[in-house]
């Protein structure tokens, strides 16, 4: 067991306290965070923190924390998630929930989603405090939980019932970004800027039912297939947004010829969609960010065997493009699917319509300085993160938890997956960035 000096300097290790948080398992659902919130209380309050428990309920707290500035800059805040998904059906070469350290690796649920990151923002806060840093603004620190299931007992509960704790914030780093990112012999390192938004649909389909004994031609399961086959089989149109476009020209501008000339006609919305076939698999990167998209994820339809429904709803996962909303994503699906099938909006989760880029050159030269072999891009997300919810507050995250990943370490096939690690390399390389982010944010 760790000796009291070993707790008090423990920011100096980030590997040993991602170790820590892994052991606390969090899986969400149901979360369970609050023992994990709690080791993570002890550590800022022993280090002379005050710190904030907020929650929706005792289970799923939230916690926050503040470095005191010179008041000449907005406070800046650090933000991340200690829920981690199921390792339900996994095989995993090290227990999940052990942190092991092997081959130079932290082994666990949540190494990259995102205890890794959390870790490192902590090592981050703790070492400006033991250094005596007096950055240019305060320094919020939010340890949030219930990201993975959409936020209620997270930020969306904190935004919506204690939006005060951050006020006066304009920037804010969180998942996911500067991470090492290898196109052919080119390395980058993508720092989130924007990203889609959630826009649940329910889809309804209509027919005759009756008995099961009887062949039925054209009712609502065959309404349900034509459906399908047409999700499956079609595209929503292309749009370029101006964060999409910021990304694929410092790609292209990195790349040699004729990959420039090639992924720059992606911009030209008339030949955005040729483009992506005449590159085929390499263009499944860019595809989601360049289309509003939508995914059928749950089908329910029938109750009984011998009964032939005469009504099926099927449930898909629509993710909006920057700037577009829901009315503008229905007329696509309907020229898409057609007028007979009904559609309704289950949920809506806006974000920001465009980046405000003031303090990514700040970052970019963080990483530049940090690998100066490495190219510094912004980067659409084609997911969602808590920084949807933050937003409402007029908050720009940055997905800034620096890794350096080796050349053949995908972080696609490996984060949410079985054997989910980070290098203890990496863990360094990001604390030590992230601090810097924190001495230098308000200079100009």
């Amino acid at each position: 067991m760790s000796s009291e000096g070993d707790k008090a300097t423990v920011y100096q290790r980030p590997a040993e306290l991602l170790q820590n948080l892994i052991r606390f398992d969090t899986t969400n659902p149901p979360g369970n965070e609050s023992e994990c919130v709690a080791y993570i209380n002890q550590l800022l309050t022993a280090a002379g923190f005050e710190t904030i428990i907020l929650a929706r309920d005792p289970n799923r707290p939230n916690l926050i924390a503040r470095l005191a500035g010179q008041g000449n800059a907005p406070p800046l805040m650090l933000y991340g998630h200690v829920d981690v998904v199921t390792t339900a059906n996994q095989n995993w070469t090290h227990p999940p929930f052990e942190g092991k350290v092997v081959d130079g690796y932290v082994w666990g649920r949540g190494a990259l989603d995102m205890k890794g990151c959390v870790a490192m923002m902590l090592a981050a806060f703790l070492r400006a405090q033991a250094e005596g840093l007096i950055p240019a603004g305060d320094v919020v620190l939010a340890i949030l939980s219930d990201e993975e299931a959409g936020g209620d007992y997270g930020a969306k509960y904190l935004v919506e019932n204690h939006a005060e704790h951050f006020k006066g914030i304009r920037y804010a780093l969180g998942e996911f970004g500067g991470f090492t990112f290898h196109i052919g012999k080119s390395r980058f390192y993508p720092i989130q800027v924007a990203e889609k938004q959630v826009c649940w649909m329910r889809a309804t389909v209509r027919g005759p039912g009756g008995h099961g004994s009887l062949p039925m031609r054209g009712g609502a399961m065959a309404s349900l297939a034509k459906l399908l086959q047409k999700l499956d089989r079609g595209q929503l149109p292309a749009h370029i947004t101006p964060a999409a476009r910021q990304m694929i020209e410092s790609v292209t501008s990195a790349l040699p010829f004729p990959s420039t000339l090639i992924l720059r006609l992606l911009l030209n919305e008339r030949l955005t969609d040729r483009v992506l076939r005449l590159i085929g698999t390499r263009g499944q990167l860019f595809e989601p960010l360049l289309h509003n998209t939508v995914n059928a994820t749950i089908v329910q339809g029938g109750v009984q065997i011998n009964v032939i429904p005469s009504e099926i709803v099927l449930q898909m996962d629509g993710r909006l493009l920057p700037g577009y909303g829901p009315a503008e994503f229905m007329t696509e699906l309907r020229q898409l699917l057609g007028d007979e099938v009904e559609l309704e909006v289950i949920r809506h989760d806006p974000s920001l319509a465009e980046p405000d880029m003031g303090l990514f050159d700040t970052l970019a030269g963080i990483l530049r300085e940090a690998d100066p072999g490495g190219t510094p891009m912004p980067m659409l997300l084609a997911a969602v993160t808590d920084g949807r919810h933050f937003a409402r507050l007029g908050i720009q995250t940055y997905g800034f938890t620096p890794m350096n990943l080796p050349a053949g370490f995908d972080f696609k096939q490996v984060v949410h997956a079985a054997d989910e690690r980070i290098p203890v390399e990496a863990l360094d390389f990001g604390t030590n960035a992230i601090y810097k982010a924190l001495q230098r944010f308000g200079h100009a």
